[in-house]
């Protein structure tokens, strides 16, 4: 009986005698390769001066953003051109329960995470149950975010034009997320913040969710056909897009202690989170992180430019609008030489 046992054994045993480890599946990868880029990046702020440590935790903003943009417009192929909307709801709603009601901004964070997201699903239902598409749903989700600054403007509730100013606190707080201005304690709770918004792209984009929605982006026809439920899983997508960009809102406020209806709902706001995207590659996991730092690293060599410029750029000197030009001319090289963005391109070279 023992010879029998053992001759099974070794009979199942694959040729040389060794087991092969089966590959890590590609979810695993990637939240693996994120966990060693945040491992990476904490002690960042103990290296850089104060003003690259600003410089990092805008970038950190910057990719938030771009995380929940994508996640609607690359992933879903919703695309949307007034993420401004959820940015300011989560800005504007942690700013009002902390300086009317004294809640955490953490409190205030989760409620802007579940008013955006509920807006978000309301703006949808409408807007796919008539129909709306392409360059006709990027415009309602302008005029919305249109909407909602011009009533923050003129409405009293939210102290109208004139905004919140964030009441300062004598000492540190992780609760109410206060500490030094020149603190690393804000770009390490922005990067769990961003770290947090990466994993979830990427585990919602390996979900059976996320393959129904990139399923439904690439034939809505063929996906409805085969059962696929095309109403709820864009809901979802844009619900879970709006929350993720309304964390990037309500950390921006506490963080420059100001908010007011043109920094929260401007257009402005809704291109930061759509060039870092664009940059780096639309519908990828890694083109928002690698589109945020480019951005990022390019307002700081801007404003360096303009603040002191070398003296065969001194004409330079006090001018506005150089990052708007460079982000330009990026964009249409960009979109000239590398359409799919930069690891959208890369990934593609590689699958070639």
């Amino acid at each position: 009986m023992t010879t029998s046992v053992t001759a099974t054994t070794r009979s199942d045993a694959p040729p040389g005698g060794s087991t092969k480890t089966p590959p890590l599946r590609p979810e695993y990868r990637h939240l693996a390769v994120l966990a060693v880029l945040v491992v990476v990046a904490i002690p960042l702020p103990l290296l850089l001066p104060p003003a690259l440590g600003a410089v990092a935790v805008r970038i950190l903003i910057f990719l938030i953003m771009a995380v929940g943009w994508n996640i609607m417009s690359g992933f879903g192929g919703m695309f949307s051109f007034g993420h401004a909307a959820y940015f300011g709801l989560g800005a504007y709603t942690s700013a009002y329960l902390l300086v009317e009601h004294g809640a955490s901004p953490w409190v205030g964070m989760l409620a802007g995470m579940a008013v955006a997201a509920f807006v978000a699903v309301v703006i949808g239902y409408f807007s796919f149950r008539y129909k709306l598409q392409g360059a006709y749903f990027a415009l309602a989700t302008f005029a919305f975010a249109e909407m909602l600054r011009l009533i923050a403007t003129s409405s009293d509730v939210v102290n109208a034009a004139m905004g919140y100013q964030v009441p300062l606190i004598q000492e540190s707080s992780l609760w109410l997320l206060q500490f030094p201005a020149d603190s690393p304690a804000y770009f390490w709770v922005a990067l769990v913040l961003a770290g947090a918004a990466v994993a979830v792209s990427i585990v919602f984009l390996h979900s059976r969710t996320g393959r129904y929605v990139t399923a439904v982006r690439d034939d809505e026809l063929a996906a409805a056909s085969l059962g696929t439920p095309v109403m709820r899983c864009k809901l979802v997508t844009v619900a879970l897009s709006a929350a993720i960009t309304a964390v990037a809102g309500a950390f921006y406020t506490q963080y420059y202690l100001f908010i007011n209806p043109e920094l929260a709902f401007g257009s402005a706001v809704s291109i930061e989170a759509i060039v870092p995207v664009v940059i780096g590659g639309i519908g990828t996991i890694w083109g928002p992180v690698v589109g945020a730092i480019i951005v990022g690293s390019l307002s700081d060599v801007t404003a360096t430019l303009l603040r002191t410029p070398p003296e065969f750029l001194s004409f330079l000197q006090g001018r506005s609008g150089l990052d708007v030009m460079l982000y330009a001319v990026l964009l249409i090289l960009i979109v000239r030489f590398l359409p799919k963005g930069i690891v959208g391109t890369l990934l593609a070279r590689r699958r070639r």
